[in-house]
């Protein structure tokens, strides 16, 4: 049954807790589900983690001492996974707690979103992104490197250090509200979107597609840096006839992995020196 109480309520098959086993390289070792007694995955005997439900725990909490009960109320939290449960990641918007976007055609409203991450295989670091979502098209949005907490499982990795980074870290949405305005604001007319897309994405052919994602949101938005970031953001939130980015059908253990791989392709095209370019082009 769901703790109405809670945050992020993970199914109970994912409440298992985290053991080790030999292997016969004694430079490997078996990640057991306890409860199963069954192995996840075959990590180098260095790696240290904890299970889905401590991580959670400690990531929920700080959310909570970050945020007063009105910001928390009505969370929209989807829990996805991957590798037959040995990866979660928690998506989680709050919807009162929300900024208004600009530019000369259009105005949109964006919401605080927080993405965790775990793995317990070897397959994925802890990590924590803070970022938005688009109440328009519903694009999820992260931002650049500065914006996470990211921790390897390493025999030196501590939950209750990671939880205390993450209370440390820059939470602040309505400071990274502020870079998003400013994109709006900077207009392109006149600029060869098409050709700084295929700088940035390195593929002709996903280029093209960008391309036509990019004057859609032109339609809507005006020639600016935000119509730019939000057909950047449409390619990692979506994959079928609507953008054109579909996904191999590689069945539903990975289809959260491989949108979570854009979005993190995203974050490093916002980082690239084509894309910063165009802040200096107001």
């Amino acid at each position: 049954m769901l703790d109405t109480k809670r945050l992020i309520n993970l199914n109970d098959d994912l409440l298992f807790d985290i053991g080790y086993e030999k292997t016969r390289l004694a430079s490997k070792k078996y990640v057991m589900n306890v409860q199963e007694d069954t192995p996840i995955g075959i990590v180098g005997k260095s790696f240290n983690t904890t299970s889905h439900k401590i991580f959670i725990d400690g990531v929920e909490n700080v959310i909570k001492e970050n945020r007063n009960p009105y910001e928390l109320e009505n969370a929209k939290v989807k829990v996805s996974t991957a590798k037959d449960n040995a990866v979660i990641i928690a998506d989680i918007t709050l919807p009162n707690v929300t900024t208004k976007i600009t530019t000369d055609k259009h105005t949109t409203t964006i919401a605080e979103r927080i993405i965790a991450l775990h793995g317990v295989d070897g397959s994925m670091s802890n990590q924590v992104f803070f970022g938005a979502i688009d109440f328009f098209c519903t694009n999820g949005q992260i931002r650049g490197e500065y914006d996470k907490v990211r921790r390897k499982n390493t025999s030196n990795f501590n939950i209750d250090t990671f939880i205390d980074e993450l209370q440390n870290a820059k939470q602040d949405f309505y400071a990274q509200s502020k870079k998003l305005q400013s994109w709006a604001n900077i207009k392109l007319d006149g600029v060869d979107v098409a050709e700084i897309i295929k700088n940035i994405v390195k593929s002709d052919r996903k280029a093209e597609k960008m391309s036509s994602l990019y004057y859609n949101e032109v339609a809507n938005r005006g020639a600016n840096v935000f119509s730019l970031y939000s057909a950047f953001t449409n390619y990692s939130s979506y994959a079928d006839e609507r953008n054109g980015f579909s996904l191999k059908n590689m069945g539903n253990d990975t289809e959260s992995l491989s949108m979570w791989n854009r979005e993190q392709e995203v974050s490093k095209w916002i980082s690239s020196n084509e894309f910063k370019k165009l802040e200096l082009v107001a």
